[in-house]
């Protein structure tokens, strides 16, 4: 029996990928114990137990961002999180890191105890965390191809998905058309009225979510619905006919199948599941981090199937003038989603499997 510890926390888009590779490890090696590694302040406090998982946590580190008298308790913050990381991956046999805060003191623990390290980068441009893991493996996976640093050798696998966006895909080959329709019959949505989904990731953003508010009644009197997650932590804004504002959409297959337009944040996991199953979207990368977020959505621009818009520049001015322009751009972009990411969990069990084999 193996034990393997699955590292990465915070947001969503660092958990879901890793609880896809958890279940299908499960179901492929039945016996094996899967462990998360995170801790008490990010996503996985909620999201690894209700998957049935269990879970360990480490010290919070966070680098910052500017130079301040903080940078001075950082390194013991990290040999505190290291230590307790060193207790439970010492026990194991192969550590998977999907980046983010938590990753970094993992992959340090696994190297000094000799433990064999899977990393996959989601991100067009990797993190601070992965860079430093990939010193300490030769196992790295990533979404897509990246041209400089030690991941431009990396298994380009594509991002493990959700089972529901796979399923759809699968149920949506036959006829996609159709599908979308009834994905917008599903919703509660008229199947004749072109439909704007707009979110702002797992936290929503208030700064999208603003320029919605400001620009609704025009919005709306150009007779589209709109699906707004506005996320859990910001206050829900009144229904209006034709407009649907939910703190979270539980059944994102069916919301990216049904959307004639996204408008949504561009990162990693946003930018898989649409290319998956989505049309046409409207990405405003988030403006802080490295830049990883405009990278991500660039392949998606170059097959007709999004655009890409500064932070700064998206304004209700601007979505209200622009609206019908995307509309119809969404009309001729392909209607079949992209079968580009189905397998890739099975390709990073696949490197997990290799990577202990090779190093027992």
């Amino acid at each position: 029996m193996a034990r393997i510890v699955i590292a990465g926390g915070g947001t969503a888009g660092h958990i879901e990928p890793g609880l896809a590779i958890a279940r299908l490890w499960k179901k492929s090696h039945p016996v094996d114990e899967i462990i998360f590694c995170g801790t008490k302040f990010g996503l996985e406090e909620t999201l690894i137990p209700e998957a049935g998982f269990q879970l360990f946590y480490i010290p919070k580190v966070v680098a910052p961002r500017k130079l301040s008298l903080s940078i001075l308790t950082l390194p013991f913050h990290l040999i505190r999180a290291i230590a307790v990381a060193k207790s439970e991956i010492s026990q194991s046999d192969l550590l998977i890191g999907f980046g983010g805060y938590v990753s970094a003191p993992a992959y340090i623990a696994a190297k000094i105890a000799r433990v064999p390290i899977v990393i996959h980068e989601a991100n067009a441009r990797p993190g601070i965390a992965n860079r430093l893991g990939s010193y300490f493996t030769p196992f790295l996976a990533c979404t897509q191809s990246i041209e400089k640093g030690r991941f431009s050798s990396a298994l380009i696998t594509g991002l493990p998905l959700k089972i529901n966006i796979i399923e759809s895909f699968h149920n949506s080959q036959k006829d996609w058309k159709a599908s979308r329709e009834r994905a917008k019959q599903r919703l509660g949505f008229e199947i004749d009225k072109k439909l704007i989904f707009i979110m702002g990731g797992s936290q929503g953003s208030v700064a999208i979510n603003k320029v919605i508010a400001q620009s609704l009644d025009s919005l709306i009197s150009e007779n589209v619905s709109i699906l707004h997650s506005v996320g859990k932590s910001n206050r829900l804004p009144d229904v209006k006919a034709n407009y649907s504002p939910v703190p979270y959409v539980d059944y994102m297959n069916d919301a990216y199948l049904a959307a004639d337009l996204v408008i949504a944040r561009s990162g990693a996991v946003t930018c898989s599941e649409f290319r998956t199953l989505g049309r046409f979207a409207l990405f405003i990368p988030l403006p802080i981090g490295n830049g990883e977020q405009f990278l991500n959505a660039q392949d998606l621009v170059q097959q007709g199937r999004a655009e890409v818009i500064d932070q700064k520049y998206f304004t209700p001015e601007y979505l209200v003038a622009n609206l019908k322009r995307l509309m119809e751009k969404s009309s001729r972009a392909a209607i079949d989603g992209d079968e580009y990411e189905l397998l890739a969990t099975e390709k990073i069990v696949s490197l997990m499997e290799h990577a202990m084999a090779t190093t027992s």
